[in-house]
């Protein structure tokens, strides 16, 4: 899947972006149709759990979207995977439907 990376205000290093597309990778399995995505990383001085991931994917006729915050950039894109995740089997129930 197609995915474009915005880090906000730093530089994300390759393994955080090779993680990123690896994780949403595996959201094709649960739905083949993914056109693309776009993925935003930002810091948050302000909190504990200062790094928020905010995935959008674009699938056909709709758009999905998960914004998680957590202590790590990982811990956070595992959340906003599940998220998608379900919303993608949420979708496929009501398409089939």
């Amino acid at each position: 899947m197609k995915l474009n990376m915005h880090s906000i205000h730093f530089d994300a290093d390759q393994k955080l972006l090779d993680f990123i597309q690896k994780k949403l990778d595996k959201l094709e399995t649960f739905y083949d149709q993914i056109v693309d995505g776009e993925v935003f990383l930002r810091l948050n001085n302000s909190k504990v759990e200062n790094k928020t991931v905010e995935i959008k994917l674009n699938i056909p006729g709709n758009q999905l979207f998960a914004k998680e915050e957590a202590k790590t950039f990982e811990e956070a894109t595992d959340q906003a995977a599940e998220a998608l995740r379900r919303q993608l089997r949420k979708f496929k129930v009501k398409q089939s439907a």
